[in-house]
């Protein structure tokens, strides 16, 4: 069954902002590495940020550093991902994903549990 369910996507204009969230249980959100990635059309899925558990380590692919924002909502057991000064080339299907390992990358072959995606068109 799916353990992570993003939501948030949309149609936003360049320059706007939007937010993805990303819910899963308990056990899933606890995995050492929560990451997103996204997939643009006829290209294969690049990974743009991931956060540690403890929340104090995060990491961002060169595309999206200084304009996206990776955060835990722990209350809630919730990824977010803060979509800052979009572009068109930002458009594509996000998905969330996480995995167990010491060691967090932006190589999605590594990722364990992924959500069905949620769509981000920017114009």
């Amino acid at each position: 069954h799916v353990q992570l369910v993003e939501s948030g996507g949309g149609s936003v204009q360049a320059g706007g902002s939007l937010r993805l969230s990303c819910a899963s249980s308990r056990y899933i959100y606890s995995r050492n590495c929560l990451g997103w990635f996204r997939q643009a059309p006829g290209k294969e899925r690049e990974g743009i940020a991931y956060i540690y558990s403890s929340g104090d380590s995060t990491y961002y692919a060169d595309s999206v550093k200084g304009r996206f924002t990776i955060s835990r909502d722990n209350s809630l057991s919730r990824l977010l991902l803060r979509m800052s000064s979009p572009k068109p080339e930002d458009t594509g299907m996000y998905f969330c994903a996480a995995r167990d390992g010491n060691s967090c990358s932006l190589e999605r072959n590594e990722y364990n549990y992924w959500g069905q995606g949620t769509q981000v068109t920017v114009s």
